[in-house]
């Protein structure tokens, strides 16, 4: 699977792609990330990505004219099974059933917004869906482009060794987990691990996991 970010700021990227699973599935091969500097599929000589937003108003816009250029030269070796995300605020949230969804694409481009905005253009004639990560707002798309990779890129059969696969699992679930010691003070209170995980009873203990992450 290949993830394709365009991006103003390719250089965000540079550690965190470079480390842990994220690194790892990419030397095993099951995923690719291409980055794409926006500025580079510009026609003049400062290499404008932006401009006013017709009707007045702050900030500046990302042009639509640059963003179009970028994947159509990633189309040319992309496979059919292409899926285009805008990332932005007003996108549908992400979630795990959202990140499987995505898991059925070879090709996934990720358009990182900026500034005011990116020309709505994009959004209706380009992009497939608009995704946000939360209702918070970003300086840029970047950090989101990066949220989509992780959680997609997990659920690759191959990427996650089994102790990784196991977490998940329990993550989904959301139950509360605990290790050593078994007691200890915190503001100046005795704060124990709870006795049914000290039981042995793994019965009991798996009940108690489901009910607490009910």
């Amino acid at each position: 699977m290949t993830f394709h970010i365009i991006t103003i700021f390719p250089e965000i990227f540079d550690s965190y792609f470079k480390e842990g699973i994220l690194r790892r599935a990419q030397q095993k091969k099951k995923i690719k990330i291409k980055i794409y500097n926006l500025r580079d599929f510009t026609d003049d000589k400062r290499k404008t990505v932006d401009d006013r937003p017709f009707g007045g108003g702050p900030g500046m816009v990302l042009k639509i004219d640059p963003i179009q250029k970028t994947i159509n030269k990633i189309k040319k070796s992309a496979k059919k099974k292409t899926r285009i995300i805008l990332l932005s605020a007003k996108g549908k949230k992400l979630d795990q059933k959202k990140a499987k969804f995505l898991t059925k694409y070879k090709d996934v481009i990720l358009i990182c917004g900026r500034y005011e905005g990116v020309d709505e253009r994009v959004a209706k004639y380009i992009a497939n869906e608009e995704i946000s990560i939360g209702d918070y707002i970003l300086s840029g798309g970047e950090l989101g482009a990066m949220v989509i990779i992780e959680a997609v890129s997990r659920l690759i059969p191959g990427v996650l060794g089994n102790k990784e696969s196991i977490e998940d699992k329990r993550e989904v679930k959301g139950y509360p987990v605990y290790t050593r010691p078994e007691k200890i003070k915190i503001d100046k209170k005795e704060r124990s691990v709870p006795k049914i995980l000290l039981s042995g009873d793994h019965k009991k203990i798996e009940k108690w996991r489901s009910k607490q992450a009910k």
